[in-house]
């Protein structure tokens, strides 16, 4: 059944004008982020050009959920098939440039037939999804109901148009007119279409009649999805699939060095116009689709923090505050800082910097850089933090550490155990950095005693800095004192390289990511390694032997700066699981979904007062495994799980040693 050729010319004008407003619509969105500060992410493009096509294309993180993956793919790949078919059909048509012949285009109307069938159902499961078992991380807006009518109806005329084009006899557009025969009844290449000729023929013995009323509905519906995509939040196929290229490259633990210019008057990040361009590109890139909220520890104990709601916070604000800039940046009015009234107070001191929102975003949104510029701005310019914070920050200055402790006593712990420090013998292999959890804990003390012991059994030359050590920087950097804090990494470096430190060893994820993601930013490049990497090759290596197997039933909890930011899951688990005598129990969230202890991004030293407490929360989760002891690789989790344990009364039911301590006892050390 051809269209007239008027017809054919009302619809190339349609398809014009849906263009020019497509391209229109894109161009008004993306120009947005040129308000930010430029950022050059052009390096590296073999790997960026891979994670275009692995996480925009293919979309891999998206499918890391099944249900909402299967059907996002289904409507996502069925849209895309069915352009590459109607623009087929475009080219035979108007241009007479035949793509297909014979057999050829009826494989492709079955197969485009079935396809769309497979849209259908994609709708039909999102529609479940949203309006029926209603996930509590997904909103509800007009929006969403006209993109799945609109995909739903385009779909569904497709179909009605085809059932009436079968009904009249006429073969179909991607064979009408090819060089080659036409093989046989197309009714057998297009089941779904035959499935409503039949419906058709029950009232109708002619299509011809009403089948221009469902093909113009077709294509206008068509061209006008194309039209609204860039205004609605399907535009995020655009910017996400980009964003997928200029995500950020840096390690994932590092946070960026922020510079101190002498004329600067603002630190830290007080407007959205100083945010970067690429940090603006990511607000747009969001897809609201929630996973971030569903993985997040705050949000999940009743905090009111929701990263999901940050991000759409700062995008609703770039989209009101940005054209007023790109119009004229001179006159635009002053507004007030974003922490604090776009992002709210008790959101951007509640977060732990987990990691585990940015773990799994399918486009590769960074939320923990935003709210730690938005706290550098309220640490530094407006000196609005929790009060806890006071003389932490106070102590850091003044001795280096955050325990309110001299720096005098930071090596105590190792008085009478016969450890070299630097100042005295620097010849050894590894510096052994303590860290201030360590030095001044008196749990952690017997941590640090007890992997010492280990190096020292093993054969391993090591020694400490003593009383030259200071903090590594982390604590101050996620509190968003990065002034003092770049003081302190500047003035350890120094002493590294005063001593010729080449190997760095630390029992703390939180100076390993430091150390390792972070110094290199300050010229202080050194082979790091943790101390479950290193137990874990000394014991391969037959330098350390268990004289035991210890008979407890043991979980691993996951340490969030070991795991999420640096990828290090399985050398604790191999430590443990050889010498325990059962198998490791693992928690429901475990590594990339591992649920935090609570003491990240410096709540170390705040008090946890709304909601659940974090800690609590993970206790019950070894409870629920009947695990009688927790294995732990970090400081901060050996306290925080170890306080849970006991405001859960579960002191008689479940221990939480170090991996390193339940090395040395079956060592029999």
């Amino acid at each position: 059944m051809e269209p007239p050729e008027i017809w054919l010319w009302s619809m190339w004008a349609i398809a014009i004008a849906a263009v020019i407003i497509f391209f229109y619509g894109i161009y008004r969105k993306t120009r947005l982020p040129n308000i930010g500060v430029p950022e050059d992410r052009s390096d590296r493009k073999g790997e960026r050009i891979k994670s275009f096509f692995v996480y925009g294309i293919f979309q891999r993180r998206v499918w890391r959920e099944g249900f909402p993956g299967i059907f996002h793919g289904f409507i996502f790949w069925g849209l895309v098939f069915l352009l590459i078919v109607t623009g087929i059909v475009f080219v035979q048509m108007d241009f007479g440039f035949f793509i297909l012949y014979g057999e050829s285009c009826n494989y492709l109307t079955l197969l485009a037939d079935l396809v769309g069938l497979v849209v259908l159902a994609g709708v039909f499961l999102a529609v479940y999804r949203r309006y029926i078992r209603k996930p509590s991380r997904l909103n509800r807006t007009k929006d969403d109901a006209v993109i799945l009518s609109l995909i739903f109806f385009i779909i569904l005329t497709g179909f009605m148009a085809e059932g009436l084009r079968l009904l009249n006899g006429e073969p179909g557009p991607l064979c009408r007119t090819s060089p080659g025969t036409y093989l046989g009844s197309d009714a057998i290449w297009s089941p779904v279409g035959s499935a409503f000729k039949w419906f058709f023929g029950l009232f109708l013995t002619d299509g011809a009649a009403v089948w221009p009323v469902f093909w113009w509905l077709h294509m206008v519906l068509a061209f006008a999805f194309i039209a609204y995509l860039p205004f609605s939040k399907l535009s995020h196929i655009i910017v996400s699939a980009t964003m997928t290229y200029y995500r950020s490259l840096r390690p994932k633990g590092a946070l960026k060095k922020m510079e101190f210019e002498e004329d600067a008057e603002t630190f830290g990040v007080q407007k959205i116009e100083q945010f970067t361009n690429m940090q603006l590109w990511e607000l747009l890139a969001c897809t609201e689709c929630g996973r971030c909220q569903d993985r997040c520890p705050a949000h999940l104990t009743e905090k009111p923090l929701s990263p999901k709601k940050v991000i759409m916070d700062l995008r609703d604000h770039l989209k009101v505050r940005g054209p007023v800039l790109l119009k004229d940046k001179e006159k635009a009015p002053e507004v007030p800082p974003l922490g604090g009234n776009v992002v709210q107070y008790d959101e951007i001191w509640s977060c732990t910097t987990c990691r585990a929102c940015q773990e799994h975003c399918p486009v590769f949104v960074e939320h923990i850089d935003k709210i730690t510029d938005m706290r550098r701005s309220m640490v530094m310019m407006e000196s609005s933090f929790p009060n806890e914070l006071n003389p932490v920050l106070r102590n850091m200055e003044t001795q280096f550490n955050p325990y309110m402790m001299g720096n005098d006593e930071r090596a105590d712990w190792a008085e009478d155990l016969g450890i070299k420090v630097l100042s005295q013998d620097k010849d050894v292999e590894y510096l052994y950095f303590v860290g201030c959890t360590a030095s001044f804990d008196d749990r952690n003390k017997k941590v640090a005693v007890a992997f010492a012991n280990i190096m020292k059994e093993a054969g391993i030359s090591f020694g400490i800095l003593g009383t030259e050590e200071k903090c590594c920087g982390e604590p101050l950097r996620r509190i968003g004192n990065e002034y003092l804090a770049q003081m302190m990494i500047t003035e350890n470096i120094n002493t590294f390289k005063k001593y010729g430190v080449k190997k760095i060893v630390t029992a703390c994820p939180h100076c390993f990511n430091t150390l390792k993601n972070e110094y290199p930013d300050f010229k202080g490049e050194f082979e790091i390694i943790h101390h479950t990497e290193l137990l874990s090759n000394l014991m391969k290596q037959g330098r350390i032997k268990s004289s035991k197997r210890l008979p407890s039933i043991t979980t691993y909890h996951d340490s969030c700066y070991l795991g999420r930011h640096n990828d290090i899951y399985d050398q604790p688990r191999e430590v443990v699981n050889t010498v325990t005598t059962s198998a490791l129990k693992e928690m429901k969230d475990n590594k990339t979904s591992g649920f935090c202890c609570g003491a990240g991004g410096g709540r170390m030293w705040m008090e946890e007062n709304i909601g659940s407490r974090i800690n609590e929360r993970r206790i019950q989760d070894a409870l629920d495994v009947q695990a009688d002891m927790i294995a732990s690789a970090c400081p901060f989790c050996l306290i925080m799980l170890g306080d849970g344990i006991k405001a859960n009364d579960a002191e008689e039911k479940i221990q939480i040693m170090d991996v390193a301590e339940i090395l040395a006892a079956s060592t029999g050390r």
